[in-house]
C-alpha cells in the first residue's frame, strides 16, 4: 500500500505540473491579443483565473520587496499556483493531495533555499554574502557563523513540514467526517478545506518571499 501510494503521489504531482501548464498556454494564446484582453469577461476562464491570482501575488510581494517584486516574481508565482493547486486536489474524494507527501513540499522547499541563496550571492558577491553569516562582532564570528548556517538550513525543513502536516491533518479530518456522515457535514469541512489550501499556499510563498528579501536586502548593510 505504501508503494502505491507512493506512485500516486507522484502521478498527481505531475499532473498537476502539465494541467497548469496547459492553462497557462491557454490563457497566454488570449493575453496575446491586447484588444481582447481590454474587455471584461463574463464567465471565469483561466485567464481571467491567473489574472486573479497574479494580482494578488503581486500586490503581497510589492508590499515587501517594492520595485523589485516583479523581478522575483515567476518563481513566487508558480510555487503558490502549483502548491494552491496541489492542496485543492485534496478535496476531491478519494484523491489524497501530493503535498500531504514531504517529498513534494521537500522540492518546493529546496528550489526556494537554492534560489534565495544564489539570489544573495548574486546581487551582494560570495565573500558580502557570506559576512552576514558572521554578525558585526568578529570574536563571536564563529559561533554566530554556526548558528545562522543551521538557522538557514532549517528552513526547507520548516517550509516542507508545515505544509505537510496541515496538509495531511486537513485531509484526515475531511475523510473522517465524510465517512461518519456523507451528506452535509463534509460540505462544512470543505469549506474549511478551500480555506486551509488558500492559506498554507500564501504562508509557504508569504515565507519565501521573506528570504528573498533577507537575502538580497542585506547588502546595504555591507
Amino acid at each position: 500500500m505504501e508503494v502505491i501510494h507512493h506512485n500516486m503521489h507522484i502521478v498527481l504531482a505531475a499532473s498537476v505540473g502539465f494541467f497548469l501548464i496547459l492553462l497557462a498556454l491557454i490563457a497566454h494564446k488570449r493575453l496575446r491579443h491586447t484588444e481582447q484582453c481590454l474587455i471584461p469577461q463574463g464567465k471565469a476562464t483561466s485567464s481571467t483565473i491567473f489574472e486573479v491570482i497574479v494580482e494578488f501575488v503581486l500586490t503581497l510581494m510589492e508590499g515587501m520587496l517594492g520595485d523589485k517584486a516583479p523581478k522575483y516574481f515567476p518563481l513566487i508565482g508558480a510555487l503558490f499556483i502549483y502548491i494552491l493547486t496541489c492542496n485543492l486536489i485534496g478535496l476531491i474524494p478519494g484523491l489524497a493531495p501530493p503535498t500531504d507527501n514531504i517529498n513534494t513540499n521537500a522540492a518546493c522547499a529546496v528550489l526556494v533555499f537554492i534560489y534565495y541563496n544564489y539570489l544573495g550571492i548574486k546581487e551582494q558577491g560570495f565573500v558580502n554574502y557570506m559576512k552576514h553569516f558572521m554578525g558585526p562582532i568578529i570574536w563571536l564570528a564563529p559561533l554566530m557563523f554556526a548558528i545562522e548556517l543551521i538557522s538557514h538550513l532549517v528552513r526547507p525543513m520548516s517550509l516542507s513540514v508545515r505544509l505537510f502536516g496541515n496538509m495531511t491533518g486537513d485531509h484526515m479530518v475531511l475523510g473522517v467526517f465524510s465517512q461518519l456522515t456523507p451528506v452535509i457535514v463534509p460540505v462544512i469541512f470543505m469549506g474549511l478545506g478551500l480555506f486551509i489550501s488558500l492559506i498554507q499556499a500564501f504562508v509557504f510563498s508569504l515565507l519565501s518571499i521573506v528570504y528573498i528579501s533577507l537575502a538580497t536586502e542585506t547588502s546595504s548593510h555591507h
